[in-house]
């Protein structure tokens, strides 16, 4: 993460980029269900119906463990750098 000299946040290329490689992620296992499903049943329903199911389903999951993800320690540092003044003073 970087911040320009007159304070603004500026996104780093892989900050703006990690939306659409899970996005990305999720459209690949979709496909592959969705071939699998039309060669296995040749109904276009049935696919698309799968195909729709797995691309939710795999995002959820991978939006769920970005959560889970514990920071390390230089954005714990940048957290705390982030915080205002106010949020200093009522630390426990």
């Amino acid at each position: 993460m970087t911040q320009s000299p007159d304070g603004d946040y500026k996104p780093s290329r892989r900050d703006i980029l990690r939306p659409a490689e899970y996005v990305g992620g999720a459209a690949i296992a979709a496909i592959f269900v969705g071939v699998i499903a039309l060669f296995a049943t040749r109904d276009w329903t049935i696919t698309l119906i799968g195909t729709g199911g797995v691309f939710i389903i795999v995002l959820m999951v991978l939006a769920l463990l970005t959560m889970a993800v514990k920071p390390d320690a230089s954005e714990q540092a940048e957290l705390r750098d982030d915080e205002g003044p106010e949020d200093r003073g009522s630390a426990h």
